[in-house]
């Protein structure tokens, strides 16, 4: 937790000349924007990689796998999206 607190105050430090707000809450947005841009890419990850994995097994069923796939990436996408707009409301 001390390593985080760090982290925010070397943050806050560089943010001072950026026009964000200089403060420690400015540089945890900056974390949180972060970890939550690293959440759906994993995601995003895992559903292309089982979606390969399931057509490789049933070339057959490809189509339906494919849209499954593009509908589950656009949902956890649609995570990272919500995380960039907390970033500019908070």
């Amino acid at each position: 937790m001390d390593h985080l607190l760090a982290v925010a105050q070397i943050l806050a430090q560089e943010a001072e000349g950026t026009g964000l707000t200089g403060d420690i809450s400015g540089a945890l947005a900056l974390v949180g924007y972060g970890l939550a841009a690293i959440g759906p890419g994993v995601g995003i990850g895992i559903v292309a990689g089982n979606a390969v994995q399931a057509m490789a097994r049933q070339p057959e069923a490809a189509g339906m796998v494919r849209t499954t796939m593009f509908l589950g990436i656009a949902f956890t996408e649609a995570l990272a999206l919500i995380g960039f707009v907390l970033f500019f409301l908070a």
